[in-house]
């Protein structure tokens, strides 16, 4: 097998099949074992039937299949050959996930699930997953010296890891836009490999598969009405933990530009904030939120975009969709300069994300169902409701 696309498209596969797969029989497992989410357990919860919990603990056995069958694939052998990389992503997964599923399962302290991310962010670290380079937009690149890259590999990890967890509070939302990011970067990372600056031993590009096709298979199970599983802390951080490897190891180590893409690569390292926008933009305005109320960074609350947008009138599967579509236009956006050669081509092939963006925009504000809310909540309306009528 020498094509690339066959060699991810297996790979796509085994994962989504996988996830699919141990995902359901992690349904039958817990729900005879009693891992179950309450409803109302928690103020923010919206979901009203009882749901099998920490179903993260089986899309960690897809992913370690996926690398399995990617190890034994002759594509993939110059990513494990001579490679501590992958071992030290499995052990270190291995470490963030069981933390967190330990979590599901019985409530740790804040802090203790942080310290296992950092412990597992570390062995990663140790065993070669690093970013060399930190772009800053309009100013070039920084060489990380060896004793800042442990410390921004550490934070690039927990970063990641919170932004994706922090965003998993609707069905299919998180594994969503986890698997339109992961798609997203996949494509950048084979336009760097076909201008010759991704080396095809380089980790980033298979996790990113791994990470779109392990969503694939738990969508399914988790769009489904009712839910017939939670991700939970230990799903998600494994999400995180995938998306973090890949573009550290392709965004963190490029230092030449990608001829005529000066625009795409101002800031590399920040790809994910464009392709990963929603959850990472939703993490920084909750740490504020949280801060200007004088409570814990860490401190759960009903306060995150897909909360506003339900209040704001629209259902749950519409704000889902809201929230996918704006990844998506903000993926496809930033993936436009690979496909040309700047100038006036940019602009005409820009304009039409523009005007789909507005789009979207109006829409979010204004469909009939936001419109139907606020003269519900207008005073006027509050005060028929509750006059009797003759």
């Amino acid at each position: 097998m020498t094509s690339a696309a066959t060699a991810y498209l297996v790979i796509l596969a085994v994962s989504a099949l996988m996830s699919y797969a141990f995902n359901w029989a992690w349904y039958w497992f817990a729900n005879r074992r009693g891992i179950i989410k309450v409803p109302g357990a928690r103020d923010r919860d919206i979901h009203t039937t009882p749901v099998a919990n920490a179903s993260g603990i089986a899309m960690f056995g897809a992913f370690l299949i996926a690398m399995m069958i990617a190890w034994r694939l002759p594509f993939f052998s110059g990513v494990f050959r001579d490679s501590s990389e992958p071992l030290g992503l499995v052990l270190g997964a291995s470490i963030i996930v069981g933390i967190q599923f330990i979590d599901d399962l019985r409530e740790l302290s804040p802090p203790a699930k942080l310290a296992g991310v950092v412990l597992g962010a570390s062995v990663m670290y140790f065993f070669g997953l690093s970013m060399f380079y930190f772009r800053i937009p309009f100013a070039g690149f920084v060489v990380l010296a060896p004793d800042v890259a442990p410390l921004m590999t550490v934070l690039w990890v927990v970063g990641m890891t919170q932004a994706v967890n922090l965003i998993d509070g609707l069905d299919g939302l998180a594994a969503g836009v986890v698997a339109i990011a992961a798609a997203s970067f996949t494509i950048y990372a084979q336009r760097l490999s076909d201008g010759g600056l991704l080396a095809p031993e380089n980790l980033g590009p298979l996790l990113a598969v791994i990470a779109c096709g392990i969503c694939l298979g738990y969508l399914p199970h988790n769009i489904h009405r009712p839910p017939r599983v939670f991700m939970a802390d230990s799903g998600a951080y494994l999400l995180g933990v995938l998306m973090a490897a890949s573009t550290l190891t392709v965004g963190g180590r490029i230092a030449d530009q990608f001829s005529g893409q000066t625009y795409f690569f101002y800031a590399p390292i920040f790809i994910p904030l464009f392709i990963l926008g929603v959850p990472i933009l939703d993490v920084a305005w909750s740490i504020v939120r949280r801060t200007a109320r004088g409570t814990g960074a860490a401190t759960a609350d009903a306060e995150h975009i897909h909360h506003r947008l339900m209040r704001l009138g629209h259902g749950e599967r519409r704000t889902v969709l809201i929230l996918w579509a704006w990844t998506a236009l903000l993926s496809a956006f930033v993936l436009i300069p690979t496909f040309g050669s700047g100038g006036r081509e940019f602009a005409n092939r820009a304009v039409p994300f523009a005007v789909a963006g507005l789009g979207l925009a109006l829409f979010t504000m204004f469909h009939p169902g936001v419109r139907d809310r606020s003269r519900s909540d207008h005073p006027s309306s509050q005060w028929r409701e509750k006059t009797p009528t003759n």
